[in-house]
C-alpha cells in the first residue's frame, strides 16, 4: 500500500514543486502569480466570494489575500460588492476583464498540461487527480477534531 512515510511525502512535494514551476512558466506569460490564478480561478463560477474563501483556495494568510485582491482590482480583474446576505461581508468578483483574463489563462493552461494526461492516468485509467482527491480526504478526515491518533506523541514515548 504506502511505502514509507518520509518517501511519500518526498514525492509529494517533488512534484507539487515541479508542478508548481511548470504552471508558473504558463502564468509568466500574463504576468500572474499561481495564486492570483487560484484567485481568478475560484471566482470564475460567477457568484462571487468572500476573502475566507478565497483565502483558503490561494493557501494564503487573510492579509496576503488582501494585498493580492487589492492588486486584482488596481489592474481591473477584480471588483469588492457587498454582500446582499450580510452587509458587513464583502465578496469579491470578476470584472468582465478579469473573467476574460481567467479563460486564456485556463486555455493556455489546460494546452500546456494536455501533454501529461496520459501519463498521469494510472493503470487502471483512473486519472491522478482522482487519487489525490482521495488522498487528501483520508488526511482530512485523520486530521478530524476529536479523532484518536495512533502514534504516540514525543511525551508519551518518553514516558513510555
Amino acid at each position: 500500500m504506502v511505502g514509507r512515510p518520509e518517501e511519500l511525502l518526498q514525492l509529494l512535494t517533488r512534484a507539487e514543486r515541479l508542478a508548481a514551476r511548470r504552471a508558473q512558466s504558463v502564468l509568466d506569460a500574463f504576468g500572474c502569480s499561481i495564486e492570483a490564478w487560484r484567485v481568478l480561478d475560484l471566482l470564475a463560477d460567477g457568484q462571487g466570494h468572500n476573502m475566507t474563501a478565497l483565502a483558503d483556495h490561494a493557501f494564503l494568510p487573510a492579509p496576503t489575500l488582501t494585498k493580492l485582491v487589492d492588486q486584482l482590482v488596481e489592474q481591473n480583474l477584480v471588483y469588492r460588492r457587498v454582500d446582499p446576505a450580510d452587509r458587513r461581508r464583502v465578496l469579491a468578483c470578476l470584472t468582465p476583464r478579469g473573467l476574460h483574463r481567467q479563460q486564456e489563462l485556463a486555455r493556455d493552461m489546460r494546452s500546456d498540461w494536455a501533454e501529461l494526461e496520459t501519463p498521469l492516468a494510472l493503470a487502471d485509467g483512473e486519472p491522478l487527480e482522482s487519487l489525490l482527491h482521495r488522498l487528501a480526504e483520508a488526511l482530512e478526515s485523520a486530521d478530524a477534531p476529536g479523532r484518536p491518533r495512533t502514534a504516540k506523541s514525543r511525551t508519551e514515548r518518553s514516558h513510555a
